[in-house]
């Protein structure tokens, strides 16, 4: 990291291969980034095996992101400065805000991320308008949440988690776009955005409903 001049760089590009059928691995392979395989599928999945890489790589803040051209990486320096500073121990990127591409966000997906992130703002008293790809966490503060969730419902339980346990929840306005490569399992298809809806609401009152203590 560089925050003497004003920006931050990577450590390490994780990229996680969730039984691609395209050359992400060898695109990616190829640009430096460092790739690894997750042989099950779900979007939890991914997550939880680029965690655990970031772990063992010694990480001490992990930043998610997608990596179909839709999250911009030159927004990092948004991200990451809540945390740096301490005014924040996660912090969430939306997706609706003044900077993103008009109809970038589909209206399936945005009504879905919107009554989640509304209930959850209403439950835990924290504003917070989109439940989105690119998000920012401490490695200690995620393994201190033991997730569970390896479905679309991931990004709920981290939310919903640290939420509960107290720690401060930041949300900034990204410049989200048009994605760039591929089509999305979740968006690209009506069963897709049924899917990734349930699993996410599902995992919204699985959450909420039990006030269960994570040590």
């Amino acid at each position: 990291m560089l925050p003497a001049l004003g920006f931050y760089k990577p450590d390490w590009i994780i990229v996680v291969d969730n039984n691609s059928s395209d050359e992400t691995r060898e695109v990616a392979s190829a640009a430096g980034a460092f790739v690894v395989h997750e042989a099950q599928r779900g979007y939890g999945r991914a997550c939880w095996r680029g965690f655990q890489t970031a772990c063992k790589l010694g990480a001490e803040i992990l930043v998610f992101m997608d990596g179909d051209g839709s999250d911009d990486p030159a927004d990092l320096h948004l991200m990451l400065t809540p945390l740096v500073s301490g005014s924040a121990d996660l912090v969430m990127g939306s997706r609706v805000g003044s900077r993103s591409e008009r109809g970038a966000v589909p209206p399936q997906a945005r009504l879905g991320n919107w009554l989640v992130s509304r209930y959850l703002s209403l439950f835990y008293g924290i504003s917070l308008h989109d439940i989105g790809s690119f998000r920012a966490i401490r490695t200690s503060i995620l393994q201190h949440l033991c997730m569970e969730e390896m479905t679309s419902g991931w990004p709920v339980e981290m939310l919903t988690k640290t939420a509960r346990l107290g720690y401060q929840i930041a949300e900034i306005d990204i410049h989200y776009r048009h994605r760039s490569h591929g089509r999305s399992k979740v968006t690209g298809t009506f069963t897709g955005s049924l899917k990734a809806a349930y699993h996410m609401i599902r995992t919204t009152f699985r959450y909420t409903r039990f006030r269960r203590t994570y040590v």
